[in-house]
């Protein structure tokens, strides 16, 4: 990750199991679970479910964080993966979150966050 210090996916995950977006422990579950498969380090975790149904959470890894938010009834949910560092590849993580969802459909992006090459440039 030259220049950069870290690395943000975007997921728009579609065709997610609904029943599994609407339990949110099981949501929580798996979002932790991807974080150690990727090998980041947990600090905290918050979830919240949602009435009638969805489920909003965020894991804080020591190299920053994956979030979530579901709509169950439409079968998506919207996942961010933010790493620093070289150690924690945002894609293990993500590939993980999107086989336990059982995702059908997927567009995702990566950005690059704290790109040192670019100037300072203030803004007023």
């Amino acid at each position: 990750m030259k220049n950069a210090l870290g690395r943000h996916i975007l997921c728009e995950a579609y065709g997610c199991d609904p029943e599994v977006l609407n339990d949110r422990n099981l949501v929580e579950s798996i979002m932790v679970e991807a974080a150690l498969a990727a090998g980041a380090e947990v600090r905290e975790v918050a979830f919240h479910k949602f009435s009638p149904q969805g489920v909003s959470g965020v894991v804080v890894i020591s190299e920053s964080h994956l979030t979530i938010h579901t709509w169950p009834e439409l079968g998506y949910a919207a996942i961010d993966v933010f790493t620093c560092g070289d150690t924690v590849d945002p894609w293990d993580a993500l590939n993980y979150l999107l086989k336990h969802f059982r995702a059908q459909n997927t567009v995702a992006s990566e950005v690059k966050r704290g790109v040192t090459q670019h100037a300072m440039v203030k803004i007023s």
